[in-house]
């Protein structure tokens, strides 16, 4: 493309990707936001509003929205389909008609979670969950409409909004306090801490790099939910804080969890596109705005 700024829409705006996303888009020099829609202004799932997206020039569109709550997607495949699957597919149809780039966000759960080496872009995919499942779909059909779309897959995200970083810190708050129970945490499933601000600023570069097809993107590192927790509750200033290691099948939930969700990077990183290490990443959330250390006080 040439110099001129390039006009964004994001969709699912008001999600942890989204909201940073639209933010950064906001301070850019070189790319400008046309419009952020939340869930409650857009429904991916019309067609029309799909249209309506290009009632002014677009450039750039990127697909945050998107049915994450990987249980409530067990018991709800079709609206799981609806909004991971056929969604994505009419946006992405809907690029191709009016020349626009598709940058669409999918998940480590197209993987089976079986891997014992980060897994890359060319790895066999084999979704175990209705999550899974509904997202590779919503991938397949992106890529057969667009074949130049962006398709960035990441994993355990967190930011602005819930996110199991919140969730552990607030329960710690309680522990602390004596108001809560002591902190149990999976310590059996490996996975890609990633902070959605570094996210958000990945897809910016690979969409500057003219990227094309499937990209790992994840902070740099390995992590367990234990270990992750670990260092929030560290940085917060609590280290004396206990937290019990649990086994998967100690904390039973509707859709099952991959045992490693490790992604590699190597070929965002071909492009010049890195993010930094995982801890470095969550230091950087937890002394941040939208940080929940403001709720609970400042380290100490």
């Amino acid at each position: 493309m040439s110099a001129a700024r390039r006009r964004w829409v994001v969709t699912g705006a008001n999600g942890q990707l989204g909201s940073c996303l639209a933010a950064r888009l906001r301070r850019s020099d070189r790319h400008e936001l046309v419009a952020a829609f939340g869930r409650d202004a857009l429904d991916v799932t019309d067609t029309a509003a799909i249209d309506r997206l290009f009632a002014a020039p677009v450039d750039v569109v990127a697909n945050a929205a998107a049915m994450t709550h990987v249980d409530r997607c067990e018991g709800e495949p079709a609206l799981a389909e609806a909004a991971n699957a056929v969604a994505p597919g009419r946006l992405a149809e809907a690029c191709r008609k009016a020349g626009a780039r598709l940058v669409h966000v999918s998940t480590d759960y197209v993987f089976d979670g079986t891997g014992t080496r980060p897994y890359r872009e060319t790895d066999p995919v084999a979704p175990r969950s209705v999550y899974g499942r509904t997202k590779l779909e919503g991938e397949r059909r992106v890529a057969a409409a667009l074949p130049d779309a962006i398709i960035a897959r990441t994993a355990w995200v967190f930011g602005p909004g819930r996110n199991f970083v919140r969730t552990i810190l607030t329960l710690a708050a309680r522990a602390v306090d004596g108001t809560g129970s002591p902190l149990r945490v999976v310590a059996d499933q490996k996975g890609s801490p990633t902070y959605a601000d570094d996210l958000a600023a990945a897809l910016v570069a690979l969409v500057e790099a003219e990227g094309t097809g499937i990209y790992h993107l994840v902070n740099a590192g390995i992590a367990t939910w234990w270990e992750l927790a670990r260092a929030a509750i560290d940085e917060w200033g609590h280290p004396e804080l206990a937290i019990q290691k649990l086994r998967t099948e100690e904390y039973p939930v509707p859709a099952p969890r991959p045992a490693w969700s490790v992604l590699d990077t190597s070929r965002a990183a071909s492009q010049g596109v890195r993010l930094r290490p995982w801890r470095e990443a969550l230091r950087s959330y937890l002394h941040s705005d939208a940080s929940p250390l403001r709720e609970l006080g400042a380290s100490r």
